[in-house]
């Protein structure tokens, strides 16, 4: 946020805490479906003009692997214009096809696909056109849009539908620990790959409980850390203790895999956020105030509650420039409500962005999360959400 231009987020910190929320426009439009993904990706480009977006045909079921997606962006500056950008078979519900905007990048973005029997993904010019292919799939990119990180989205999709891809069997399928996948890093300039941490490396950091019979062991939801020194993932298993369910460990890493450290041993965390380069808010289960968002001081054993009465369930977390907001949501409540608001750090208080029903065909592995994610100059909210009929993009402004 630049000091000369009153943010949209200044605005409402002025505002008594009685006031309306924020008018909120939807940006994309039917009979076609769209929506973006995880709430941690780049979704505008940095004049905070445009917004990226999948585009599908249908929704209520898993992805096969012939559906194919089509990827564009919104000019929010000219009637929320669309502009085709390309298209993917490699995409969930949940995440997309990563697609992003590269960090520093004015005109190009990445997503994910699957050609001749590989993952991969592809950089464009949005501008030009210019394309070019490289041999992995990504999944978090560093700060300075040089390098990514990625895990094997063939066990995801075997592990945890919803977050692989389908179209290629995981060979590894009935190996509960692997020696061969893990967190890869990927260099966007030559397309090389290189295995940083095998999931057997994680597995063989004691877990006190100690794991459960026969548990299948995976990585998901990775993140580099501002500054790029660090970054995070998380190490998930499942066995006949976690039935349907499954425990997780937070671990951070240095950016070429060392120094290991388990942030989070205790088995539950679920949503998190680099809130600088040295600390983590996650929603996490710890014996102080049991399930709620904590700070984690990386490489340490310091925690701190985050919000307790206000923040009082879990969500799709991030800060705002500056670090005094949080942006944040809810599943939905017993009246199928997601609630999108954000969270004062400084006055401890919470302000309403919106209420916004999900129907209840709208669950499990097809669920639509609101995911609100923020513009680089603070004037803009966006999220996914299926209120108007179907799901669509929704910009609070």
């Amino acid at each position: 946020m630049t000091p000369t231009r009153r943010s949209f987020v200044q605005a409402l910190a002025a505002l008594p805490a009685s006031a309306a929320a924020p008018t909120v426009r939807t940006i994309t439009r039917g009979p076609k479906f769209h929506w973006f993904g995880y709430y941690d990706k780049l979704q505008f480009d940095p004049t905070s003009r445009y917004v990226l977006s999948n585009e599908v045909d249908f929704e209520h079921r898993s992805p096969r692997p012939d559906d194919t997606i089509r990827l564009g962006m919104v000019d929010t500056q000219d009637n929320d214009r669309w502009t085709g950008l390309g298209e993917t078979k490699a995409w969930n519900w949940q995440q997309g096809c990563m697609l992003q905007w590269i960090p520093g990048s004015r005109d190009e973005v990445i997503w994910n696909d699957r050609d001749n029997g590989d993952f991969v993904s592809h950089i464009v010019n949005v501008r030009t056109g210019k394309r070019r292919t490289i041999p992995s799939a990504i999944y978090a990119l560093a700060p300075d849009g040089k390098w990514g990180i990625t895990c094997d989205f063939r066990r995801l999709n075997d592990c945890r539908p919803g977050y692989g891809y389908a179209g290629i069997p995981d060979p590894n399928k009935d190996t509960p620990i692997p020696d061969n996948v893990g967190v890869w890093r990927v260099d966007l300039k030559t397309g090389s790959k290189r295995l940083l941490i095998p999931i057997a490396a994680a597995a063989r950091i004691p877990y006190p409980p100690g794991y459960s019979n026969h548990a299948k062991h995976w990585f998901n939801h990775l993140l580099i850390a501002p500054g790029g020194k660090r970054f995070i993932f998380l190490h998930r298993w499942r066995g006949d203790k976690e039935g349907n369910s499954f425990a997780t460990r937070m671990f951070t890493a240095s950016a070429d895999g060392k120094n290991l450290h388990v942030l989070d041993p205790l088995g539950k965390t679920s949503h998190f956020i680099w809130r600088d380069p040295k600390t983590v808010l996650a929603w996490a289960w710890h014996p102080s105030h049991r399930d709620k968002f904590y700070l984690f001081h990386d490489r340490t054993d310091k925690v701190e509650v985050i919000a307790p009465d206000l923040m009082p369930v879990n969500g799709h977390c991030t800060y705002l420039p500056g670090n005094r907001w949080i942006l944040n949501d809810t599943y939905p409540d017993k009246e199928r409500l997601q609630h999108v608001y954000l969270y004062d750090t400084q006055q401890n208080r919470r302000i309403p962005l919106g209420d916004f029903l999900s129907p209840k065909q709208y669950t499990g592995e097809w669920r639509c999360d609101t995911h609100p994610r923020f513009s680089p100059d603070g004037k803009k909210v966006v999220i996914d959400s299926p209120h108007s009929g179907g799901r669509q993009m929704g910009c609070a402004t």
